[in-house]
């Protein structure tokens, strides 16, 4: 089936959608975006997304498209015109095309170019991955220092995701001066001792906004979590791994660089967190 995309103001069959070859999202990959799960047909951590989004613009001087305040009803119509229960819908915000390729930026009148699309996901929530848990490998963070700032940037994370795969594994952790910071699409975490311990926040990562929920809903559980980083060493010796993100909730790791991660099946903790975003999420979906 073809899917109902929204562009510039416009709902439009996929097939009919167009970007101008100047837009500088192409250009420069001067752009930022967010990917929303549908849970049963309704938004998970909108609001969160939707405020994450108004950062990265803020951060960029981007100025906001003008159907901003429209974002969340524009989200329902796709979900609604495209049968979606389960899936994700991306938004991708660029600053748009003046006509022609320049470092500098456009003029202030220059629209911001606006694209959403769903992904129907069925089987979303109950995932295979997430019973068997994922394998990752350890490589080197080469990107740039604005990682909390989540821009169309993504060809590194992409090669990483490709190291991966050619390993034999889900999943990479990128690492920088011995610490890990983040995977490839997804904030880390181990747990020893029944402490879960990921990074702090800073430029380094991505603010997640699982990673917001998660810690808070561990805290409600009386779990204890200790933000700072650590190493693959240390996370080689951790009793359980897992990860965030919006399309894949907590993840289980049940390896990290050919090393096996406690029985090697999905931990206690990272199962019980997974329960209970989702639990809590779909209690306050919209």
């Amino acid at each position: 089936m073809t899917r109902t995309v929204y562009v510039n103001g416009e709902y439009l069959p996929e097939t009919e959608a167009t970007v101008s070859i100047f837009d500088r999202g192409f250009l420069m990959a001067d752009g930022v975006y967010e990917v929303t799960s549908v849970l049963g047909g309704k938004l998970i951590d909108f609001a969160g997304h939707l405020k994450r989004l108004e950062r990265s613009l803020n951060e960029l001087d981007m100025q906001k498209p003008a159907d901003f305040d429209n974002l969340l009803d524009i989200h329902r119509e796709l979900v609604r015109v495209n049968g979606i229960d389960e899936g994700l819908i991306y938004l991708q915000v660029t600053r748009g095309s003046d006509g022609d390729r320049d470092f500098a930026f456009p003029s202030a009148d220059t629209k911001p170019t606006v694209v959403l699309f769903t992904q129907n996901k069925p089987g979303l929530a109950h995932s295979e991955a997430s019973k068997k848990g994922n394998k990752i490998i350890s490589i080197e963070d080469i990107r740039w220092g604005r990682r909390d700032i989540k821009t169309v940037q993504l060809l590194y994370p992409s090669m990483g995701k490709m190291m991966a795969k050619a390993a034999g594994c889900d999943d990479a952790w990128m690492v920088e001066d011995g610490k890990v910071t983040e995977g490839t699409s997804n904030n880390a975490y181990i747990v020893k001792g029944g402490k879960i311990i990921t990074r702090q926040l800073s430029n380094d990562i991505l603010h997640g906004i699982t990673r917001a929920a998660v810690l808070r809903f561990a805290k409600e559980a009386q779990m204890v979590v200790e933000e700072r980083s650590f190493t693959i060493d240390e996370a080689k010796e951790a009793d359980e791994a897992f990860t965030t993100s919006a399309s894949a909730f907590v993840m289980p790791v049940v390896e990290i660089d050919g090393v096996q991660m406690g029985d090697g099946t999905p931990g206690p903790i990272a199962k019980r967190l997974r329960e209970i975003y989702l639990d809590e999420s779909l209690k306050t979906a919209i």
